[in-house]
């Protein structure tokens, strides 16, 4: 059986490993488009702070180790899936037949439609080659603009902040993280981001990006008339799946490829895992995207097993985030912004940088956001994933929702010594 997977990240690369466990004398040819060995982006910001180096990003650091796995490896961009001949079309013509297939074909990052957006020295933060231009220009004391201040933004702002430039944030939001965090710890986010030197502009807009005064490359003008001299930009304004490539072929598609449990699309012996994939959630009864790692590793295993025979189901889409923010460390688990007709609690120290708030729906908590209380994150997720109901430990966590230990302790294990509040 020929197995073929368009897609050589963290999800393309489990899922070939997989398959080669399963089926050891199955064909497998591992597709990637760019010229590098398989490496993970979320490395990259540990390659611009200076951390790693490049072969640090790298899945797999053996060279040898895809050919000692019999996992062939080919290297361009897919332009065609013919779903009933069983084969795609490369670029450069070569064709590639498939029994089985996997799309692991990722994200890319959003363009956002502003004048300039294609000058020289702006530029994404997603591929190695990416990484090499920044760091040419991201050096002691240069100014850098980021468009973006998302779950990946905070992540690359943190990196380009230890390098030592001179960082300013743009961000349409009216916080930090909008889409992970709600007002409380978003604003908390941001005000830590100022207090630590970063100048931080929420609830703006970059107009255009120009070519600047003397000395100065480039001038980045916000809505507002304020404009931001820059050496350097960077757009961080979130990612779409890739999804065109299937949607071209006849592949259903939403805003990712479509899949069901078993990460199978609607063409029989078709599958998508990783970013590019809308899979369902039974908690929420619907389908979503899932751009984090581990859940995109998860779901490329899954497919495999699939693949190769078997009969497993993936049935959530674990909706799990940590970030730490230049040493400011926060979560967001589940529903963080709650469900219609739910209850909540919050705790908020601002001058302490800590802050917890929990989203109810009926006795059981179903999402969160938290900065500065890490020892809770193992319970919340606990909680949360495992649906708990709580009972009469509702009230007493709306009352002191620190006490998230004890309740876990006595409705999810049956603690007696804590199963009265």
């Amino acid at each position: 059986m020929k197995h073929l997977i368009i897609g050589n990240g963290p999800t393309g690369v489990v899922a070939a490993e997989t398959l080669r466990r399963l089926r050891p004398m199955d064909e497998i040819t591992l597709i990637g488009d760019e010229p590098e060995p398989s490496y993970s982006r979320m490395a990259i910001p540990y390659l611009l702070i200076g951390n790693i180096g490049e072969h640090g990003t790298w899945l797999r650091k053996d060279p040898e180790h895809f050919s000692r796995l019999r996992i062939r490896e080919e290297r361009g961009r897919v332009s065609y899936i013919d779903t009933k001949g069983h084969f795609v079309q490369m670029d450069d013509g070569r064709i590639q037949f498939f029994d089985r297939l996997l799309l692991a074909t990722g994200s890319t990052p959003i363009r956002p439609p502003i004048p300039g957006i294609a000058s020289e020295g702006v530029h994404t933060c997603w591929t190695l080659e990416d990484a090499r231009r920044i760091m040419a220009r991201a050096v002691p004391g240069a100014r850098v603009v980021q468009m973006g201040a998302g779950f990946i933004g905070c992540i690359i702002m943190e990196a380009l902040a230890t390098r030592g430039v001179d960082l300013s944030i743009v961000e349409m939001g009216d916080r930090m993280v909008p889409r992970m965090m709600g007002s409380g710890a978003g604003g908390m986010i941001r005000d830590w981001c100022v207090a630590k030197g970063v100048k931080v502009h929420t609830s703006a807009r970059v107009e255009a990006i120009e070519a600047g005064a003397a000395g100065v490359p480039l001038t980045v003008r916000l809505a507002g008339g304020e404009s931001l001299p820059a050496d350097l930009v960077i757009s961080s304004t979130g990612v779409a799946p890739n999804a065109g490539l299937a949607r071209e072929s006849g592949i259903g598609c939403a805003t990712g490829i479509l899949v069901d449990e078993t990460m199978q699309t609607n063409v029989p012996g078709i599958y998508a895992a990783g970013d590019c994939a809308e899979a369902p959630d039974a908690a929420t009864g619907k389908t979503m995207v899932s751009a984090i790692q581990p859940n995109a590793v998860e779901q490329g295993r899954c497919a495999a097993i699939n693949m190769a025979g078997g009969r497993v189901r993936q049935t959530n889409v674990a909706m799990i985030n940590v970030l730490d923010t230049l040493g400011l460390i926060s979560t967001s688990f589940g529903r963080w912004d709650g469900v219609p007709g739910g209850e909540h609690v919050e705790l908020s120290d601002p001058q302490g940088y800590r802050y917890l708030r929990l989203e109810f729906d009926g006795d059981r908590i179903v999402g969160s956001n938290a900065i500065g209380h890490t020892e809770h994150a193992g319970v919340l997720r606990g909680l949360i994933n495992e649906r708990v109901a709580l009972g009469a430990w509702k009230d007493r966590l709306k009352q002191d929702p620190t006490q998230l230990m004890e309740a876990y302790l006595a409705c999810a294990q049956r603690q007696e010594a804590w199963a009265r509040p």
